[in-house]
């Protein structure tokens, strides 16, 4: 009687430690890095020529949009706007579809006529796969697909064949804030073996962190290019005036390369929808 009851006695301590309770933490809720503010905080894929590494986690829903006036260099002045809309799915796995549109784009004619390169620009769709064990991890990564659709944009700027692309993207953060963005990538137009002669390698390097808890800083390093590459850097400060809205300005310039002298100046509104 008293070593049944002595049994029991120790079965109940044991079931009574928490490290031995059937109820065990998920891995996510083990991670001491989950409440961090760089993984909480609105990251976007916008501006600059970065894009960074966070895949959005399912039923999140980023809606990304901006403007920008580009000026000097070997080109007309450009106005450009863009949207993007990034839709977190599962297995680990970002849907995504852009809408560029060119407000004055310069006019030239051809043998059926004047073709204004002002208007709706080919829509691109793609999607983001994590890498990462987990979407909390300090160290992230992940791969971009994606491609210009055929048959979509105004009649000038339309594209008449996909046009791929994809880049890896890296993320690693600083302390519990801060972060390094790099991207690397090659792009064409077409989808043939010829078309990659005039593809576009990428490069860029982007430091974000906070200056207060309601606004932050990006720059970054780039070039772009393939026989030639154009250089510059792009720089920008992000307000969020409540945690689902993050409004920004950026600047750049080209330093080297055929577009050498051109600058950026420009504004963007990120809205979050979900966790």
């Amino acid at each position: 009687m008293v070593m049944r009851k002595t049994t029991l006695l120790a079965a109940a301590a044991l079931m009574g430690v928490p490290g031995l309770t059937l109820a065990q933490n998920t891995p996510e809720e083990n991670n001491p890095n989950v409440d961090a503010p760089f993984v909480r905080n609105i990251r976007a894929d916008r501006p600059g020529q970065t894009i960074t590494a966070q895949v959005l986690q399912p039923g999140r829903i980023q809606l990304e949009s901006g403007f920008q006036r580009q000026t000097g260099g070997v080109g007309l002045a450009q106005r450009i706007s863009a949207a993007t809309l990034r839709i977190g799915f599962f297995n680990s796995m970002e849907l995504r579809v852009t809408q560029p549109f060119l407000h004055n784009g310069p006019s030239y004619l051809t043998e059926t006529g004047r073709v204004d390169s002002s208007g709706w620009a080919p829509a691109v769709v793609g999607a983001k796969f994590m890498l990462s064990p987990n979407y909390n991890t300090r160290t992230q990564v992940a791969i971009l697909v994606e491609s210009a659709v055929p048959g979509t944009g105004s009649q000038g700027l339309r594209a008449t064949t996909w046009g791929p692309g994809g880049r890896l993207l890296v993320s690693e953060q600083i302390g519990q804030r801060f972060g390094l963005e790099a991207n690397f990538g090659f792009s064409q137009r077409g989808i043939t073996l010829k078309d990659t002669d005039n593809g576009q390698f990428m490069g860029s390097l982007a430091l974000n962190g906070p200056i207060t808890n309601m606004a932050g800083f990006f720059v970054e390093a780039y070039g772009v290019g393939n026989s030639s590459f154009n250089t510059g850097t792009t720089a920008g400060l992000y307000v969020r005036p409540v945690p689902a809205v993050r409004l920004d300005v950026t600047a750049g310039k080209v330093l080297g390369g055929l577009a050498a002298g051109t600058s950026t100046v420009g504004a963007g509104l990120t809205l979050k929808i979900g966790r």
